[in-house]
C-alpha cells in the first residue's frame, strides 16, 4: 500500500530528467522513451511527457506517461495515446488508481475524444494462457470498473514471445527445437554470415522491409519514417542493426532496440534470395547472442498471434519464433478511456467504414 502523498502529473521538459525517471520505474518500455516521443513529434504527434512524483520530493518518480497527442482534422478534439505505458508499480493499487484517474482528467483537459493505454503488463503466459497473472487480472478488472473499454485498435502487438537469457549459449541452443538448431548450423555451413550494421545500412534495410511487406501482405509507412526512427534510436545508443549476407550481399536484416534489461527484435526484413540457406535462423541466433553480450536479461521477439490458430495472420511468424523456445506472453492489451462517447463512436465505428468506402471507390 502507498504510504506517500503523490502530486499530480507534471510536464517534463528535460530529456535527461525524463530518461533518469523512466529508468527507475517498473513496466517501462522503449516506446515510453524520450527518443520515441521526439520521433513521433516529427510525424504528426505532440509529445506530452508527464511525471508523477512524491509531493515532498519532486526527484522521486512514481509514474511516467509519455502521452502522445494528435489533433483530429477539422474538429476541436484530439486523441491521446500512451504507447506501452504508463510506467509505474502496478502492484501498488492506490498508485495505479490515482494514475488512471489523472489520465482521465488529462483526457478531459486536452479535449480528447479518448485516451488509449497499452501497459507492459502480462495477463497470462503460455499459448493457452495456462499461467494467469493475478496482477494482469486485477488491473483488467479495475479498468472495466472505471469504464475503460478494451480496444479493437491495439496499435502495438498485444502478445509477444520472450526468451530469458540467463543460460549460457550452449544451453540456449540445446533448449531450441531441433529443426531450428539444425537450420542455424545449416546457414553457417551454407555460407551465410552476419555482421553488425550502421546507419549507412538503413536504406538497404528499408528496401528489404518494403519487399517483406509486399511478400507478406502487410501495410507499412513511408520509407522516411523508418529511416528517421532507426537513426533516432541509433543516435540515442538504443539501436543495433544486424545484416545477414551471402557472398557479401545483404539478404536479411534486423533492427534491435535495447532498453533497460530488454532487447527487442522490433524490425525484421528479408529478401527472396537464398532463403534455402536459412539466413533468418542464423540472423536471429546472432541477435540473441548480441543481446546476451550486452547484458540483457530478456530477448523480446516482439509479436505473436492474438489467437494461436493457423488462420491467424501471424501464424507463420509464430511458427518461426516458436522454434527458439521462448515463452508466450499475453498482455492485457490496449484500453480506451472515452471522454466523448458520441465522437468516439463516430471515430471508431463510422469513420473507418467511410474511409474504406472511399478507398474502394478509388481503386
Amino acid at each position: 500500500m502507498s504510504t506517500y502523498r503523490a502530486s499530480t502529473f507534471k510536464r517534463e521538459t528535460a530529456p535527461t530528467a525524463w530518461e533518469q525517471a523512466l529508468a527507475q520505474l517498473p513496466h517501462a518500455h522503449a516506446l515510453q522513451s524520450w527518443t520515441w516521443g521526439a520521433f513521433k513529434a516529427r510525424w504528426g504527434w505532440q509529445m506530452l511527457p508527464s511525471l508523477l512524483t512524491i509531493a515532498e520530493n519532486s526527484w522521486q518518480p512514481l509514474a511516467a506517461a509519455m502521452i502522445l497527442k494528435r489533433q483530429v482534422p477539422r474538429l476541436p478534439f484530439s486523441i491521446l495515446y500512451v504507447p506501452r505505458g504508463p510506467a509505474l508499480n502496478y502492484n501498488d493499487r492506490p498508485l495505479r488508481t490515482q494514475v488512471l484517474a489523472q489520465l482521465e482528467k488529462i483526457a478531459r483537459q486536452e479535449r480528447a475524444i479518448f485516451i488509449k493505454i497499452d501497459p507492459e503488463v502480462a495477463l497470462a503466459w503460455g499459448v493457452e494462457s495456462e499461467r494467469p497473472s493475478p496482477l494482469g487480472s486485477s488491473l483488467r478488472k479495475e479498468l472495466i470498473q472505471r469504464g475503460w473499454r478494451f480496444s479493437a485498435d491495439q496499435i502495438q502487438f498485444r502478445n509477444t514471445v520472450e526468451l530469458p537469457l540467463e543460460m549460457d549459449e550452449e544451453s540456449l541452443l540445446a533448449a531450441m527445437h531441433s529443426k531450428t538448431r539444425y537450420n542455424i548450423r545449416l546457414a553457417a555451413r551454407k555460407g551465410i554470415t552476419v555482421r553488425p550494421g550502421a546507419p549507412a545500412d538503413f536504406p538497404t534495410i528499408a528496401n528489404m522491409y518494403q519487399e517483406t511487406a509486399v511478400r507478406d501482405n502487410f501495410t507499412i509507412r513511408p520509407t522516411a519514417y523508418y529511416l528517421d526512427a532507426w537513426q533516432s534510436f541509433y543516435d540515442a545508443g538504443m539501436a543495433q542493426p544486424l545484416l545477414a549476407e551471402f557472398e557479401g550481399n545483404p539478404i536479411a536484416a534486423v533492427v534491435l532496440i535495447r532498453f533497460g534489461a530488454r532487447v527487442i527484435y522490433m524490425y525484421g526484413a528479408s529478401t527472396e534470395k537464398e532463403r534455402s540457406r536459412m539466413p533468418n535462423h542464423l540472423l536471429q541466433w546472432e541477435a540473441i547472442r548480441w543481446a546476451k553480450g550486452q547484458g540483457a536479461a530478456v530477448y523480446d521477439f516482439w509479436g505473436a498471434p492474438n489467437d494461436f490458430v493457423e488462420t491467424d495472420s501471424m501464424w507463420g511468424v509464430w511458427r518461426f519464433k516458436q522454434g527458439f523456445n521462448g515463452d508466450v506472453v499475453r498482455h492485457i492489451g490496449a484500453w480506451d478511456y472515452v471522454a466523448r462517447p458520441f465522437w468516439y463512436w463516430l471515430y471508431t465505428a463510422v469513420m473507418p467504414k467511410y474511409l474504406h468506402l472511399l478507398r474502394t471507390k478509388n481503386l
